[in-house]
């Protein structure tokens, strides 16, 4: 390969001592320090451009970061715009390994040359699979994405700002049916979702086509033009738009919906309506698909990033169900309940005490405790962490059109410079769905010290290349914010036994998904067959479970990620108290995880073990 030939040969001088200057070394030769730092600055400013230039194929990524560059475009979303990514990445992996001698680096740039090529042999390997996804599913289809980015996401300040919402709605209408082409060939090869994916998504579109000024007769507008009247009002309210230019603005909306949205939107509907009499009612996993289970193999190397294969994870699962299960056992002895653990759980699944009223008050309450038990963290957060988040933290109901009752609490991330805080959403259509005793555990995990932490601290990180910022790996965030749920026991959390109860439900939770999500995958299992074994092993409210499981069915391999993740990071902490005993600091062991962004797992631990390195 070629090198940077100045620093090669200044580095082979330096150190085989052959032909040496007349004048001394320290005056004519680099020392290797000296060297390693402008080889690492030199990267660090290659790897900026890169992520720039990747950043402005992404004008959706651009309004997610909070910025308005390209604010007028969307997403190509288009299969020869998928190939000209993948061609623009091996041409980076090129340059980088032509251009810059890794043994020249610091160890921090070394695991960021490290990640890009990981980041790239990742995309390399998921284009084999491209047609295998179930590109529209109740989970995580563009269809809902799409419109919430321009919702919630694309900042409306000024005329300007306006003009591209209405503009964009063409372009999210455009997207929508590139998208909807490759769901198509998909279909054609066999890849078809299953019947309730369908139906979610059928349901979410008939919301966002519901009302002004699809349904001339409504006496309510559709989410996006009731969005767009409130960025509307917002700019008269500040006088920035007349009116006359604010009843423009209304009038544009209103013809690009119709114009543009409209169309997109009917033609993905008529198709969901055919492919659901097709897809199967009680399903098994993608194993079912032609070339299923290689499919499944590469999802789980995906979101664990390890090689551990389907059956090593399922008997992992059985395991820890097993270990979680004593656990519960201990508790439900220790508040003197008279009965077995499956009649604890009716108790836990049907008691009044452990629900909120299914009323505005009782999502408000939600809410409100939510935050409190967010304050309480948050004031012990110093005494387990030397770096901490800057970016606010706000709790919200999920928004109407996308709500889905027993559906999973989840968080979005506020923009780098805080100008959008994060927000950690919670489905409250059915308050039954939602336990108190669980609710706890879960905020840990979203909020602090979980997600929000994790998360926000990545994005405000000096000093490393700005792509390492924002890079995601699921078995590191959802492996990171299972163990702030653990963490945040010894932080002084749980004081309610039923609460602690709760946390182990959110954990065997997570070890059950190691065993279904495999036995759905990889053994066959069905829909029903897994909500069963779910039901055995925990509490959860049967709509709950259901929804998980056909969570799992349209994601394959991504439940698997946190168990896995937190395993790891809890075992890295084993490894770092044994060898530093007395030494070992857990504020410089979170820095330390947390202070290089998300990483796969064998980064992540040659982070930590150069840490321990660098205190013995």
């Amino acid at each position: 390969m070629l090198r940077h030939t100045l620093l090669v040969s200044s580095l082979a001088l330096l150190l085989a001592g052959c032909q040496p200057a007349p004048q001394s070394d320290a005056s004519t030769a680099p020392d290797f320090a000296q060297l390693q730092q402008q080889e690492t600055k030199r990267l660090n400013q290659w790897f900026d451009a890169q992520y720039e230039q990747q950043l402005q194929y992404s004008p959706l990524m651009l309004t997610f970061l909070g910025r308005k560059d390209r604010q007028f475009d969307v997403d190509d979303m288009s299969q020869a715009a998928q190939d000209a990514q993948l061609a623009r990445a091996a041409a980076s992996v090129k340059e980088l390994t032509e251009n810059f001698d890794r043994s020249l680096l610091s160890e921090e740039a070394q695991t960021s040359y490290d990640l890009w090529l990981h980041q790239y042999q990742q995309m390399e390997a998921a284009a084999e699979f491209r047609q295998h996804g179930y590109l529209f599913n109740q989970m995580q289809g563009l269809h809902s994405m799409l419109p919430q980015i321009l919702m919630s996401f694309h900042q409306v300040d000024n005329e300007e700002d306006m003009r591209a919402f209405i503009q964009r709605i063409e372009g999210i209408s455009v997207a929508i049916l590139q998208v909807l082409a490759q769901a198509r060939m998909n279909s054609e090869q066999g890849i078809r979702a299953p019947r309730f994916a369908y139906e979610g998504v059928i349901e979410q579109v008939e919301n966002l086509l519901r009302g002004q000024p699809f349904e001339s007769d409504s006496d309510v507008d559709s989410p996006l033009l009731q969005n767009s009247r409130q960025k509307i009002a917002n700019l008269q309210q500040h006088d920035k738009l007349t009116d006359e230019q604010a009843q423009a603005f209304s009038s544009q909306t209103e013809a690009a919906l119709i114009s543009y949205f409209q169309p997109a939107y009917q033609a993905l509907l008529e198709w969901l309506q055919q492919e659901s009499e097709l897809a199967l009612v009680n399903p098994t996993g993608v194993s079912r698909h032609p070339d299923g289970l290689s499919y499944y193999n590469h999802m789980l190397q995906v979101s664990t990033t390890t090689t551990m294969t389907a059956d090593e994870i399922h008997h992992l699962g059985l395991e820890e169900v097993s270990r979680l299960t004593a656990e519960m056992e201990a508790i439900r002895e220790s508040v003197g309940f008279d009965g077995d653990l499956q009649q604890f759980f009716e108790f836990i699944r049907t008691d009044d005490r452990f629900f909120y009223p299914d009323t505005d008050e009782g999502r408000q309450a939600y809410i409100d405790d939510t935050e409190e038990f967010l304050a309480f963290i948050n004031e012990r957060l110093p005494d387990y962490f030397g770096i901490l988040p800057k970016a606010d933290l706000v709790v919200k109901r999920v928004e109407p059109f996308r709500e889905q009752p027993g559906a999973a609490q989840h968080y979005f991330p506020g923009t780098p410079d805080g100008s959008r805080p994060g927000i950690y959403y919670a489905h409250l259509s059915d308050m039954r769905a939602m336990p108190k005793n669980e609710m706890e555990a879960i905020a840990y995990h979203e909020g602090n010290p979980g997600h929000h932490m994790q998360i926000s601290i990545a994005q405000e990180l000096e000093g490393i290349p700005r792509f390492r910022t924002q890079v995601n790996f699921t078995v590191y965030v959802e492996g990171w914010a299972l163990y702030a749920e653990l963490l945040a026991k010894e932080m002084g959390a749980y004081q309610d036994p039923y609460s602690d109860f709760g946390r182990l439900v959110t954990e065997i939770w997570r070890a059950v998904r190691l065993v279904v999500d495999t036995g759905l995958h990889a053994k066959g299992w069905t829909e029903e067959e897994a909500i069963a074994y779910f039901q055995q092993h925990t509490p959860i409210p049967l709509e709950a479970v259901r929804s998980e499981v056909r969570r799992y069915l349209v994601m394959p391999g991504q439940a698997t990620s946190y168990k896995i993740g937190m395993i790891r990071i809890q075992q890295l902490r084993t490894q770092a108290e044994h060898a530093l005993g007395d030494r070992f600091d857990i504020r410089q062991f979170h820095d330390t995880i947390l202070g290089g962004g998300a990483l796969p797992l064998d980064l992540l631990e040659r982070r930590v073990e150069q840490w321990i390195a660098s205190q013995v």
